[in-house]
């Protein structure tokens, strides 16, 4: 059974940055295309960002130019650095994989990122 779980949420003043990270575990097998997803307050869950396992992204409009996934396939980590935040940007975020390649697996608690304006 995969298992995901996302670190490195918090408060942010508008226009700061965070790191997020993704740790997978559980499976045998290697982890194909990934993503970033998140929920804001009253919202549904929403794709931020993918990046497959050769590193070829795709972004959000709403984030593009602002956040960057990554990944260390040795280490079955993924990454999102998230610079030039803002308040809209508030919302829980998970990571799983791509949903257009792979059925999701079991989703974490996510990780809490609040930008204040």
């Amino acid at each position: 059974q995969v298992q995901f779980v996302e670190s490195g949420g918090g408060l942010a003043q508008s226009g700061g940055s965070l790191t997020l990270s993704c740790a997978a575990s559980g499976s045998s097998f290697s982890i194909g295309a990934m993503g970033w997803y998140r929920q804001a307050p009253g919202k549904q869950r929403e794709l931020v960002a993918t990046i497959t396992r050769g590193g070829v992204t795709n972004y959000a409009d709403s984030v593009k130019g602002r956040f960057t996934i990554s990944r260390d396939n040795a280490k079955n980590m993924v990454f999102l650095r998230m610079n030039s935040l803002k308040p809209e940007d508030t919302a829980v975020y998970y990571c799983n994989v791509d949903s257009r390649v792979s059925a999701f697996y079991s989703w974490g608690q996510g990780t809490q990122v609040a930008v204040s304006s």
